[in-house]
């Protein structure tokens, strides 16, 4: 379990990112966290694996707290902890299968890290899971020939390949077409559920999130103001997260959705 405690993050100009947020997050829930830009979103997830160094607060996973924990520890912890990114965050001129086993750097001593020296087992679980995200065909193919969407499943891959209890996912989506966007967010919930993981995902699309996640949390300037199962985000919730919009048209965009992810599914039976 993931525990946050009256997490705080303010920066040297004085902004306050995060104000006393306390969140508590199961093994194998997953949760959609969303919210207007500068809400403290990508500061949140970032504070978990201390990217960003919370200026107040705890951060505990399955009791252990993070925020105490300094060089050698901080490492460990990290490697319990995936993290997929919004720009992919691949080494370009690696092939995916480089790119995947880089998850495992922080298991492998430093030469065979700096070789890419890696046990067969790990090259074995690379292409396990290469063959569950669809891009086995293409392990040999260097990361900037891939697709928006492939190089997305190639950073899940790489994440999940470090056998991780808690995945941080920053806007997933954002700069996928919406057929591509749907695809990794059933992809990101599956293997969820697969590895009992649980999961917070940084998302702008409401109605992906009320698609998708179990549970949907709320952050209007640093504050959790929504915490619930997504048939609870009504107009009223929205407006207090986002502000006054009609709301009825993400409804609408929802529906469709999901009719387009029914009619998806069944192109691939």
């Amino acid at each position: 379990m993931l525990e946050l405690k009256k997490l705080g993050k303010r920066y040297r100009t004085g902004d306050h990112a995060l104000k006393e947020v306390d969140l508590s997050v199961p093994a194998g829930q997953v949760l959609a966290l969303i919210g207007p830009s500068g809400a403290g979103k990508s500061t949140l997830i970032r504070c978990i694996n201390r990217l960003v160094e919370p200026t107040s607060g705890d951060v505990l996973l399955h009791g252990e707290s993070l925020t105490r924990l300094r060089g050698g520890g901080l490492r460990k912890a990290r490697r319990r902890i995936g993290m997929i990114f919004q720009e992919y965050a691949l080494v370009e001129r690696l092939s995916v299968m480089e790119n995947v086993l880089s998850g495992r750097l922080g298991y492998v001593g430093f030469w065979a890290s700096y070789f890419r020296r890696f046990p067969q087992s790990d090259i074995d679980t690379a292409f396990s899971l290469l063959d569950r995200v669809g891009l086995e065909p293409m392990a040999d193919k260097r990361a900037d020939e891939l697709s928006g969407g492939q190089r997305q499943r190639v950073g899940i891959a790489r994440a999940l390949i470090q056998n991780p209890e808690l995945l941080l996912v920053d806007e997933p989506t954002a700069s996928l077409d919406p057929k591509t966007s749907r695809q990794i967010m059933r992809l990101i919930t599956e293997l969820c559920t697969e590895h009992k993981l649980a999961a917070i995902i940084n998302i702008h699309d409401v109605a992906l999130a009320q698609m998708f996640a179990q549970r949907i949390v709320g952050l209007q300037a640093g504050s959790i103001v929504y915490d619930g199962d997504p048939e609870g985000l009504t107009p009223d919730v929205l407006t207090q997260i986002y502000g006054e919009e009609d709301w009825t048209a993400v409804r609408k965009r929802q529906s469709s959705d999901s009719d387009q992810d029914v009619t998806d599914l069944e192109e691939n039976l």
